[in-house]
């Protein structure tokens, strides 16, 4: 998942995926993504006592988009790809959600990260739905103008159901600003002004908030910090060991380690580093920048990228793809707390026998949801056109992120069940009863 060119588009979008460093396991099958949501929204659903004909209707998207996208290729050839965009519920609010271009995008994965999506901005308390689009393709084989052209087309193609008040697209996986600038573009020449708030994670030049590109990873932190001061563990001097070393991971260590914790692993898809004596990663992120790889950073032992889940430490963070920790290995997992960097990395399975072995997983819809929450922020500032500092952002970041905490741990207590199943239960009861209050048309 890493470029080698020199172009320094292609080198921006390739290394700003959330999910950059993903490794499968082998042995247990690792169940979809479709199938993990289901099952983690069949469980809430069961402790909250929903009827079945309301669990059939949280389980099945409103809206499911299929396009055709034409390229015209720098060598004449014209090449179609596949997009999709799914909304998934509108029932708090218009979808929000991530565009992903990735050989590997399904419908199936598309509905489910629409779905998590959907509790995530529950959780957080945010006035959205959840949506998720992806566009089948290698963006490293693109040029610049080939990525552009299949940028403005699919936007093109999903214009039909975007926009500010129906579904505000996000960067995902190998996608970035760039990328969000040439939608924005593309759907106010349809529209004849400019529309900001159609999209967010764009450029700061053109609408953009500051603190955006960081929030995630940012999130991620105040998550494993909530959770160390409850569990009574002080994060300073704490281990810590990030899998994948994308836009989430390497903000996420970078907050960690300004929190006083040690960074003693990091992986990215080709390698994995290891220090006990803590990687310095600011040191990280300039040589990645630089290379496009951690692979040839000389100041760490190496190992193999899927070897780090199992280093010994306090605090995981696996930000790469999901099923990232299956059956197979999580009786191997060394680690107090998990906080999941990445959409659904944590199989039900494996999550089953962390909580049986006193492990203590923060799940993706808490713990990766500071990206959606400045996202929130941008979408307001572009809608109001007054834009905030960054101290401002970071602020009301921190503030929404401790409160969200609170509110699942306090769920999860009065349930006597994982982190998980009360974010999802307390996700759930808010779409649920906003079903309930607007009632079913006609």
């Amino acid at each position: 998942m890493e470029t080698t060119s020199s172009d320094p588009t292609l080198r921006s979008v390739a290394t700003n995926g959330a999910a950059d460093g993903a490794e499968r396991t082998s042995g247990a099958r690792v169940p979809s993504a479709l199938e993990m949501a289901v099952t983690q929204l069949r469980r809430a659903a069961s402790l909250l006592g929903l009827d079945a004909g309301l669990v059939k209707y949280l389980e099945t998207p409103k809206r499911v988009l299929t396009v055709s996208i034409p390229v015209r290729m720098d060598d004449g050839r014209l090449e179609v790809f596949t997009g999709y965009r799914v909304q998934h519920s509108l029932a708090r609010g218009p979808a929000k959600g991530g565009i992903r271009y990735h050989p590997a995008v399904t419908l199936d994965e598309v509905t489910a990260l629409a779905m998590w999506m959907t509790w995530k901005c529950a959780v957080l308390n945010l006035p959205f739905g959840g949506g998720k689009g992806g566009v089948v393709c290698d963006p490293r084989a693109l040029s610049p103008r080939e990525l552009e052209q299949l940028t403005r087309r699919f936007t093109a193609e999903i214009s039909v159901i975007i926009g500010p008040d129906r579904d505000i697209p996000a960067p995902d996986v190998y996608t970035n600003p760039q990328v969000m600038a040439w939608i924005m573009d593309t759907y106010s020449m349809q529209q004849g002004h400019p529309v900001p708030a159609v999209v967010t994670g764009k450029p700061v030049e053109v609408g953009g908030s500051l603190g955006r590109e960081q929030a995630t990873g940012r999130g991620c932190a105040i998550c494993a910090e909530e959770a160390a001061r409850r569990l009574g563990l002080d994060l300073r001097g704490a281990r810590v060991v990030v899998q994948g070393f994308g836009n989430v991971g390497r903000y996420a260590a970078l907050h960690l380690e300004r929190m006083g914790a040690r960074v003693v692993a990091v992986s990215d898809s080709r390698v994995g580093l290891l220090d006990e004596r803590g990687l310095s990663v600011s040191e990280l992120i300039a040589y990645k920048k630089a290379q496009g790889s951690l692979r040839g950073f000389d100041a760490a032992s190496t190992l193999a990228p899927e070897a780090v889940l199992q280093v010994p430490c306090d605090v995981l963070v696996p930000a790469a793809l999901e099923g990232a920790i299956t059956a197979d290995n999580a009786e191997r997992i060394r680690a107090r707390i998990v906080v999941e960097g990445a959409n659904g990395p944590v199989t039900p399975e494996a999550d089953e026998i962390l909580a049986r072995r006193g492990v203590t997983v923060i799940p993706d819809i808490l713990a990766n949801a500071g990206g959606v929450t400045v996202s929130y922020f941008e979408w307001v500032q572009g809608l109001q056109e007054f834009f905030w500092p960054e101290e401002q952002v970071d602020r009301e970041l921190s503030r929404r992120m401790r409160q969200s905490f609170d509110d699942v741990w306090a769920t999860a207590r009065r349930l006597e069940t994982d982190l998980r199943t009360g974010a999802m239960a307390l996700a759930v009861s808010r779409v649920a009863e906003a079903v309930r209050l607007r009632g079913i048309y006609p």
